[in-house]
């Protein structure tokens, strides 16, 4: 292991502080540092002791005596190393709460003294949950604040006094518009994942925030890269701060004890091989990603029509419906999680075992991002990433950028002899395991299903083209009607309805409609009984009416006698 320090840098490769002697004959004497060694202080050092946490990492070891000597800190540090904690700590040593002393020289004893910003829901739960267990015994008031929830709760308690807020960047702006959250007594201010707020377009409002501020405060900047416009942000808002970057022999390129496959595989045979890695041997909880709302969507409604449970979480759902879904997945009430990179920022869940890449990733970082939910705390996890043939160069390009050796995918189907000897999968497997279950939420509140899959229609209900519409016609089709009377005379209808018998003089009459409560049965005109309601005139092709048509609609019809 080697350390290096200079007043700009601090690279740490090794989760140990390791002592060498100079004879490489002796033997290593290896110290473990704890919590208190580094100055934390005693009631936060229980509180992490009470959940088994007595040792930190290296940029924990690194940043927490900086950050408790005031210093402003550029960190670089992937998603999964512990940054929370490297600034978290320092943040609840640092404020003031009440009952201790210079609470009351505060001038506002209900504002915060520390503000976390980052850039997703679930990371700021995820932090202020880390947060808040460390703040077990030490009793700081830690609020969350993040839209798609009412205000009421966050307003309550804005005004009741809080001591740390964590939240985005909107829903911050919103509260100091509404003058319900001041910023005017910030001692701490955090800035997490600053890469991921500039690629959501978040940096003008970040900016908006630090101008609210205090000018004289201490700034703590994480990032897992240095885009320019993060460099040029550090150089306005931090004052000479300390870069630390913990990393290890491997840490560029992506987890040591995570197994990749790259399979190049066709967009509509995917789920059915995404069915069968999910019944691979030693396969516990699952996260898939995907590159669109829509897409994640649909990937999990096609697993839960399958019989796996799974569940979605992307932008489109409201938080309510996300928290649902992450709660479920923790408790291990599902074991299937379909998430896009933003909405899977923050979520920190143990025990995932695979994670598969529906779609090609757009760039190295991405791919290292997603393959780092599973090999963590020293646990093995399986990568399977889909390439399709229109992504091949982007592949290249990410395969080249860290070193793998990838570089072709490998033509797999769900038939593919290789895809199940590669991932443990039994012998015979289908893509279908039992009835299709429940999706847990879709954006619009319908069920899996939705519009389209079945016209609208209730269960039961048949085309309108066909089915029960055919014997309802027949039904009304089927009028009592007067039978004819038999003659020997031949007939021939007229222009105006009317009947020549070839001799005498007749009457035709028409019938009189089925539905007409009050008329009788129609009987012929010869008995003399003329209808009671007016004779519905026809418009016929070619010309004008017979003779009788101008009067009156209540005149009875003449009979017309020719030779």
């Amino acid at each position: 292991m080697v350390v290096t320090t200079t007043p700009d840098d601090v690279v740490v490769d090794s989760s140990d502080v390791v002592v060498h002697d100079s004879d490489e004959d002796e033997p290593v004497a290896e110290v473990r540092q704890d919590f208190a060694d580094l100055g934390v202080h005693p009631d936060l050092v229980e509180a992490l002791a009470a959940v088994g946490i007595t040792h930190p990492f290296p940029i924990q070891s690194m940043a927490i005596p900086l950050a408790l000597a005031g210093s402003d800190m550029i960190g670089q540090a992937r998603t999964g190393t512990g940054k929370t904690l490297a600034f978290g700590l320092s943040l609840l040593q640092r404020i003031t709460l009440r009952g201790e002393p210079g609470h009351e020289d505060l001038g506002d004893a209900v504002a915060p003294q520390a503000l976390v910003v980052c850039p997703t829901r679930e990371l700021a739960s995820q932090v202020s949950k880390d947060l808040s267990t460390a703040a077990t015994v030490r009793k700081a008031r830690v609020l969350t604040v993040y839209g798609g929830v009412g205000y009421e709760h966050q307003l309550e308690t804005l005004a009741a006094g809080v001591d740390v807020v964590v939240g985005t960047p909107g829903r911050l702006l919103d509260l100091v518009g509404r003058r319900a959250l001041n910023l005017k007594h910030i001692r701490v201010l955090v800035l997490d994942e600053a890469d991921e707020m500039l690629d959501l377009g978040f940096l003008p409002d970040v900016e908006k925030i630090l101008a609210q501020t205090p000018a004289k405060r201490q700034t703590m900047l994480f990032s897992a890269t240095m885009p320019s416009a993060i460099v040029n942000l550090s150089r306005r808002h931090l004052n000479q701060p300390m870069n630390i970057r913990a990393e290890s022999a491997e840490d560029n390129t992506t987890v040591p004890l995570t197994t990749q496959f790259i399979y190049q595989a066709h967009d509509l045979d995917k789920p059915e091989i995404v069915a069968r890695v999910l019944q691979a041997e030693g396969r516990d909880r699952m996260m898939i990603f995907c590159r669109t709302k829509r897409t994640a969507q649909r990937v999990a409604e096609d697993l839960a029509g399958r019989g796996f449970d799974a569940a979605p979480i992307h932008g489109d759902l409201n938080q309510t419906g996300r928290e649902k879904a992450l709660k479920k997945f923790r408790d291990g009430q599902l074991d299937v999680l379909v998430a896009t990179d933003v909405a899977a920022r923050g979520i920190d869940v143990t025990g995932v075992t695979h994670v598969i890449n529906y779609e090609c990733p757009d760039d190295e970082k991405t791919y290292v991002h997603r393959i780092g939910r599973t090999g963590r705390a020293g646990a093995t996890g399986v990568a399977i990433t889909f390439v399709d043939w229109a992504d091949t160069t982007r592949w290249k390009v990410i395969n080249k950028a860290l070193g793998l050796s990838f570089e072709s995918p490998v033509e797999t189907y769900s038939t593919s002899a290789h895809l199940f000897t590669d991932l443990g999968i039994a012998e015979g497997v289908k893509g279908r395991i039992a009835p299709p279950k429940e999706v847990e939420e879709r954006p619009d509140g319908q069920g899996p299903g939705g519009p389209g899959r079945d016209g609208g229609r209730r269960s039961g209900e048949r085309s309108p083209r066909g089915g029960d519409r055919a014997p309802r016609e027949t039904e009304e089709r089927e009028i009592p009607r007067t039978p004819r009377q038999p003659s020997s005379r031949t007939r021939r209808r007229t222009r105006n309805g009317e009947v020549e018998d070839g001799g005498g003089t007749t009457t035709a009459t028409s019938e009189a409609p089925a539905s007409s409560s009050t008329a009788g049965p129609s009987t012929p005109a010869a008995e003399g009984e003329a209808g009671t309601r007016p004779r519905r005139r026809r418009r016929r092709r070619g010309g004008r009416g017979g003779a009788g048509e101008g009067t009156s609609g209540g005149s009875e019809p003449t009979a017309v006698q020719t030779d």
